[in-house]
């Protein structure tokens, strides 16, 4: 966690947030994803026992919209970020600060990154001139080594990951044959339709999205908070999907 948030701070700034407008886990944890420039991404193994916490000592409460909880700062819990308003003023320049810093961090290390890459690869060019004919020849021979390795190990990623996608096209094929996108059976629809075909396309995204978390997933491990943020951040994007379906 960031130094900021030390002592009992990230409680007082999770009062903050939701003293501004009621919000669920999810996007609390976007928003101080943006404060800190993304450097800072609390997990959501922080925030919503943070937040469940809060709801106990009876500071925040929360209601249950669309299968998420949305939590609402209490009287109890405005009385006592009232109480810390010089402490939270404080926290306010102190995280100003701190991005400021985040920032200078990320350029003098971008800058490093750069200085130091140019001394090894014209170091790299000095000894290949110094070398003599034998060594260029191994050094060729390592570097063809590595490369055949590295362009199997990216083959051998390539065709699982391709796996993974045909497994999940033809699942999603299934559904989408069977009901088609608009929650019509697909025989109703006439194969030579523009909205058939743009469905079509609807549903080979839908099946590379899946295909494309299903690989994350199978690689982590997942918890109840993180699932608990992954169905809040479907849910997000679900919601703008059909909003825009619905201004189309």
């Amino acid at each position: 966690m960031s130094p900021v948030f030390g002592h009992g701070r990230l409680r007082l700034y999770l009062l903050k947030l939701l003293e501004e407008s009621p919000r669920h886990g999810y996007e609390v944890i976007r928003l101080l994803q943006d404060r800190f420039l993304g450097v800072y991404s609390p997990s959501p193994g922080t925030i919503y026992p943070r937040l469940a916490r809060l709801e106990e000592e009876g500071l925040v409460t929360h209601r249950v919209v669309d299968g998420r909880k949305v939590f609402t700062i209490t009287d109890k819990g405005r009385a006592e970020l009232n109480d810390r308003l010089d402490e939270l003023a404080e926290l306010e320049q102190e995280i100003t600060a701190s991005v400021r810093d985040i920032a200078r961090e990320v350029k003098e290390d971008v800058r490093a990154t750069v200085r130091s890459l140019r001394d090894e690869l014209t170091q790299m060019a000095r000894d290949m001139r110094r070398g003599e004919a034998a060594g260029r020849r191994e050094a060729e021979r390592e570097w063809r080594r590595h490369k055949e390795e590295w362009r199997r190990h990216s083959r051998r990623l390539r065709d699982e990951s391709e796996q993974w996608a045909r497994e999940w096209r033809q699942i999603w094929d299934q559904i989408w044959a069977r009901w088609g996108g608009y929650g019509v059976p697909a025989a109703e629809t006439r194969p030579g339709d523009a909205r058939a075909a743009r469905d079509a396309e609807l549903g080979r995204m839908l099946a590379d999205f899946v295909a494309e978390i299903r690989r994350e997933a199978a690689r982590a491990e997942l918890d109840d908070a993180t699932l608990t943020y992954c169905r809040e951040a479907l849910d997000d994007v679900s919601a703008r999907i059909r909003e825009a379906f619905r201004s189309g």
